[in-house]
């Protein structure tokens, strides 16, 4: 596996944030296996770090679902299956709605008007040209911004800092399964699902400009419906899961 070393210069925040987003991507593409350890002093030199931000990232890996920590043992991989995904997708569901139905009022109506030209321009453009010289990559990115920008500026907005909390807490999560799922579209050359998400957005950021909270939020659900499997499509089968971590459970 290739070292990946954060910039000796990130802050700290910063440095736990790119080894925990650097170790979901890689468990949800299988590069990181159930019941696989995740051994500190060598996340710490591969990383380039000390082992707090490795510790602390681990810490939050595990209140999000993703490895056990156990005294003496460190960090196990656990399963994360298709039926995960749908189930923190209910869980996104729920707390995405609310948020949007709250922040409907509230969002900054300017960062709206801008988010809207965005990702009209975006979906104006379609799906980008294959063999045009960084045109996908460029896509992509911008895709992966907007989408940032719109769930954020709605749990911003919602009025009530538990909820925004929560949603901040799991978004890390959420967006790995983004990220993994959009890959592999990409390097099949299908920017379908990306292009589709866009029209998506627009529906959400629409609502909320006509100050339609209810036609808002459930144009929230749809679009987190609509992606469920597209994302559980990237995730091992979950029987392969299951065997896998067995198999590790008994040479441990």
């Amino acid at each position: 596996m290739p070292a990946l070393r954060s910039k000796p210069l990130l802050a700290h925040g910063k440095r736990r944030q790119t080894i925990v987003e650097s170790l979901l991507t890689e468990i949800f593409q299988g590069r990181l296996r159930a019941g696989q350890r995740l051994v500190t002093e060598q996340l710490a030199r591969r990383f380039g770090v000390s082992h707090t931000p490795i510790r602390e990232g681990l810490i939050e890996l595990a209140g999000i679902g993703i490895v056990d920590l156990f005294p003496n043992r460190g960090a196990i991989v656990r399963p994360v299956t298709a039926r995960d995904v749908r189930e923190i997708c209910h869980v996104r569901r729920i707390l995405e709605c609310a948020a949007t139905r709250s922040a409907c009022g509230r969002i900054d109506l300017p960062e709206l008007h801008r988010l809207a030209e965005g990702i009209r321009a975006l979906t104006v453009e379609g799906t980008p040209v294959a063999d045009a010289p960084g045109s996908p990559k460029t896509f992509v990115q911008q895709a992966r911004v907007l989408d940032s920008r719109l769930h954020d500026l709605i749990a911003d907005s919602c009025g009530n800092t538990y909820l925004a909390n929560e949603l901040s807490r799991l978004k890390t999560l959420f967006r790995a399964f983004r990220d993994v799922a959009w890959q592999h579209d990409q390097a099949r050359n299908d920017y379908h699902r990306i292009a589709e998400e866009g029209h998506e957005h627009l529906a959400i950021v629409e609502a909320l400009l006509d100050g339609d909270g209810k036609s808002a939020a459930k144009a929230m659900a749809s679009h987190i419906r609509s992606g469920v499997r597209y994302w559980s499509r990237s995730m091992p089968v979950d029987g392969d899961m299951q065997s896998h971590a067995k198999a590790q459970r008994r040479k441990e």
